[in-house]
């Protein structure tokens, strides 16, 4: 039996068919990489993610001088203070948290823990940001600025997680929104005795920039609002380099100018 050449068309058609099969095959494997890739990007976040990110957020220092300066009548350039503090045996965390004037950073009015946890499957919320009173809070003043070995150690500071006061309850923000999450207590707010109040309420939103908005609020039991800011909430601007050569200084008043607008209840002193 002869062999047979193959003719020029047998070898075009064979080509043609090598080529249309490959191009299949990367078209394939393209869809595959890319159906990957979509899965990676979109994986869901971990109850547990979302309480990282949050934490991480809180975290650092940060400052209320830009609304200050534009409307120094009603808040002061105060200064957010914030490091971790220790991790709960579950792996909530918790932070140590304090506030100041910007000229007196190391004499806070206001000090708490605040524990990060996530909100259980069955809740409409992400995150549970609560806040709790300090056992000893002299113990812990200016804790952040302090380095890790003059600090109290974290089963020490599991031990000083005194009152409960208040939960904020989180829930992530929606796509095009300036926030990554949001949330605030229930309407009926927490109790709380200060000037005059009987229940208070908080707003919390957290933004990309890790830029904090915070609106505490005391209600007396008529609903009258007795502390707090009206306008708004207090922002809370992540600290530049250069924080401590602050250009709005003249906004940080003097004491007799502060007790009067604490008698207003403009803000609120450690209770």
């Amino acid at each position: 039996m002869c062999t047979g050449s193959i003719s020029g068309s047998d070898s075009d058609s064979g080509s043609n068919g090598w080529g249309k099969a490959r191009g299949v095959v990367l078209k394939t494997l393209v869809l595959i990489g890319g159906a990957l890739l979509l899965k990676r990007l979109t994986k869901s976040t971990t109850r547990w993610d979302h309480t990282r990110i949050v934490a991480d957020s809180l975290a650092g220092e940060k400052f209320s001088r830009e609304q200050a300066s534009r409307d120094p009548e009603n808040y002061f350039n105060l200064r957010w203070l914030s490091c971790p503090a220790a991790e709960m045996v579950d792996g909530s965390r918790v932070l140590y948290f304090e506030q100041a004037f910007w000229r007196s950073p190391h004499k806070p009015f206001r000090q708490r823990f605040f524990m990060v946890e996530p909100c259980s499957k069955e809740m409409k919320c992400d995150v549970k940001l609560s806040t709790y009173a300090i056992r000893d809070s002299e113990e812990y003043r200016n804790f952040c600025d302090r380095s890790k070995d003059q600090r109290p150690q974290p089963e020490e500071v599991i031990g000083d997680i005194a009152e409960h006061l208040t939960t904020v309850y989180l829930k992530r923000c929606d796509r095009g929104k300036r926030c990554l999450y949001e949330g605030s207590t229930p309407a009926d707010g927490f109790p709380n005795n200060w000037n005059g109040a009987s229940t208070c309420t908080s707003d919390i939103t957290i933004l990309k920039n890790n830029e904090i908005h915070s609106w505490d609020r005391g209600y007396d039991e008529e609903g009258n609002q007795v502390w707090g800011v009206k306008g708004g909430p207090y922002e809370f601007k992540p600290a530049p380099s250069s924080s401590f050569s602050d250009p709005y200084s003249s906004l940080n008043f003097p004491p007799q100018f502060l007790e009067k607008r604490r008698i207003e209840g403009s803000f609120v002193l450690q209770e």
